[in-house]
């Protein structure tokens, strides 16, 4: 049987058994004042086929202040790894991750970083749909609000992380969505303790697709606003273009839109190999603006949260974005 991602001390267990299966633990974080940001992953990929079996070691650093991105990738057979299944321990390519500390090299980008956060678990699904197997795709905030301290080097240069805040996340799926675009903010410039989870996703099924489901999660002045049931992820609205995406939901109590934008500088595009077969292209970056208005509906008063440098911008197709 499979970990319990909803019992908390389970969250970051691993769940491949076999078959066909990603998953991934990514650790990302931002400075707090300048245009610089890191994103750090330990991933499982399975074939459908059962071949290949290996662990993946991905590493970005984004640096807005020169315009320039750095990344690198490592492969190694999934036998020479560690993902546990009754703790959260994994190791690739002789990089270590557990609930507290990461270290690790992918090419010449290298790390030692510890991080610690308070805030329980966020779930961008609704908890029933974490167990079994629908949808193929899952995903989750381990610990949102993550504080870390340490250092990265890349190429030779050092990087001191001193209180970066971001998060750590986990997901998991037999294939990967076939059309999403994903965003998260981690403490907003003018709201330092609040946390947005918010994704845009279609599948196809056989020559039809779905329509868009857009579910959203705000933790904003001590109340989370959780906008996620296949229902009002059908109701939201949701525009995506080349390097913007607008949202729109909300429920009795409040209405929640949003615009999430960033220069084709500040992007790298990943491929990321899907089980069933084929690749997928990932356009990613952790250095958009966003903006986040939200009206009390019994009220009608206003308020707007920004982040000038500080999202999580991706999107996820069958082709490589054109304008990089």
């Amino acid at each position: 049987m499979s970990p319990d991602p909803l019992i908390a001390e389970q969250v970051n267990w691993t769940q491949y058994v076999s078959g066909g299966h990603y998953e991934s633990f990514y650790l990302r974080a931002n400075h707090p004042t300048r245009p610089l940001a890191f994103w750090l992953r330990y991933t499982i990929f399975s074939a459908q086929t059962e071949t290949p079996k290996e662990g993946e070691l991905w590493a970005v650093v984004f640096d807005g202040e020169s315009k320039t991105n750095r990344s690198a990738k490592v492969e190694v057979p999934l036998d020479e790894c560690r993902f546990d299944t009754t703790s959260f321990h994994v190791q690739v390519a002789g990089a270590v991750l557990d609930d507290h500390q990461l270290r690790g090299r992918a090419g010449d980008i290298a790390w030692d970083l510890r991080y610690e956060g308070e805030e329980p678990p966020l779930y961008l699904l609704p908890p029933k749909l974490y167990r079994g197997g629908f949808p193929k795709a899952k995903s989750l905030v381990a610990k949102p609000l993550a504080r870390f301290s340490g250092h990265l080097d890349v190429a030779g240069d050092r990087l001191e992380v001193d209180g970066w805040l971001g998060s750590q996340n986990h997901n998991w799926g037999s294939r990967h969505t076939d059309r999403y675009a994903f965003g998260q903010v981690a403490g907003f410039d003018n709201a330092p303790g609040s946390f947005l989870e918010v994704a845009t996703a279609r599948n196809r099924i056989g020559p039809l697709w779905t329509p868009n489901i857009t579910p959203l999660v705000l933790r904003h002045n001590g109340r989370e606003h959780s906008l996620t049931t296949v229902r009002q992820g059908l109701k939201a609205k949701a525009d995506l273009g080349p390097s913007w995406w607008t949202f729109a939901s909300g429920d009795d109590r409040m209405h929640i839109k949003g615009r999430i934008e960033a220069e084709p500088s500040a992007f790298v595009v990943l491929e990321y190999r899907n089980p069933p077969g084929g690749i997928k292209y990932c356009l990613n970056t952790k250095l958009a603006r966003c903006e986040l208005t939200l009206t009390d509906r019994s009220t009608g008063e206003g308020e707007t949260l920004t982040s000038a440098h500080g999202a999580l911008f991706e999107v996820l197709g069958d082709e490589r974005p054109a304008f990089l």
